[in-house]
């Protein structure tokens, strides 16, 4: 299988509000890198965390092994602390029998990491990670784009 370093983010101010998401994919042989963004008028935070994550997988057009960095501790605890598992096993309900938010995505991306073998990599926002900060740029500039119209 290829290899791909994938980070994500997404941004909303307010949040409920105007979204923005971003990802950067790079092939970590060749040095190759792509820059992916988009938004929503009407979103959440983690709504923009999931579509990143979503958008980057999506445009793979074969299974990868993926490095998948991200600041969201939802997105990754989600796979990495099999609250994906409970929540599928419990028919889309949290421990405390509500529905989960943001099913639809979460259905989607299910679908998309079947056919890769990923390893989630958490790393804090606005810090020292230059990609990472880089993502959250392009998420911004993504939502700021919408609020403007474009």
């Amino acid at each position: 299988m290829r290899e791909i370093r994938i980070y994500t983010d997404g941004a909303c101010d307010p949040n409920p509000g105007i979204g923005g998401w971003a990802a950067i994919l790079i092939d970590p042989t060749t040095g190759a890198r792509e820059e992916i963004t988009g938004g929503e008028r009407e979103s959440t935070n983690n709504r923009m965390e999931l579509t990143a994550v979503i958008e980057a997988l999506t445009k793979l057009t074969e299974p990868h092994t993926v490095m998948l960095v991200t600041d969201s501790e939802y997105v990754k605890n989600a796979f990495t602390q099999n609250w994906l598992k409970g929540w599928v096993a419990k028919g889309w309900k949290t421990a405390a029998r509500q529905p989960v938010k943001n099913q639809d995505l979460w259905q989607k991306l299910l679908v998309l990491t079947a056919a890769h073998h990923i390893e989630w990599k958490w790393v804090r926002g606005h810090n020292n990670d230059p990609i990472n900060n880089r993502c959250d740029e392009l998420a911004v500039a993504a939502r700021k784009k919408i609020a403007r119209g474009g």
